[in-house]
C-alpha cells in the first residue's frame, strides 16, 4: 500500500506501485515482528526450520485500522501467526489464540480491526 506525505508529488511509478500487485517481504528466520512497511504486502515464509510471525503491539508499530498483510508459505516448515502481549489475534480457532498455516504452500490474511486488535483469515488452524 503507496503512503503519500503533504506536498509530494504524485508520479507514475507512484501510482504504478500503489495499484499493482502487492510486494512480497521474503522472510527465512525463524522469528519475524511485523513492521509498518509490511501493511499492504505479502510476507512469505520460506525457512527451512518453525517461523513465528508476531503482530507487534499498538504501542511499537501503529498500523492503521483496515490494514491487511498476507501470510504466505512457501516452505515445508511450520509457520505460527501471534500477537505480541496486549494484542488480540481473533480467528476461527478462538479469540487471542495464535494460529497455525496449515501445511506449506498455505496463507492468512489478517486484517486489523481496532486498537491491538487483528482477525486472520485463510488455512489456519
Amino acid at each position: 500500500m503507496a503512503q503519500f506525505v503533504p506536498g509530494e508529488v504524485l508520479t507514475a511509478a507512484n501510482l504504478n506501485t500503489a495499484i499493482n500487485a502487492p510486494t512480497l517481504n521474503n522472510q527465512t528466520a525463524s522469528a519475524y515482528t511485523l513492521v509498518l512497511a509490511d501493511a499492504g504486502k505479502v510476507v512469505t515464509l520460506s525457512g527451512s526450520v518453525a517461523q513465528t510471525v508476531t503482530i507487534p503491539a499498538e504501542a511499537t508499530a501503529s498500523f492503521a485500522n483496515g490494514t491487511t498483510i498476507g501470510i504466505l508459505s512457501t516452505g515445508n516448515a511450520s509457520v505460527t501467526l501471534q500477537g505480541a502481549s496486549a494484542v488480540t489475534l481473533n480467528s476461527t480457532v478462538g479469540s487471542g489464540s495464535a494460529v497455525s498455516l496449515t501445511a506449506a504452500y498455505t496463507a492468512a490474511q489478517l486484517f486489523k480491526t481496532g486498537t491491538n486488535t487483528w482477525v486472520a483469515v485463510g488455512s489456519i488452524d
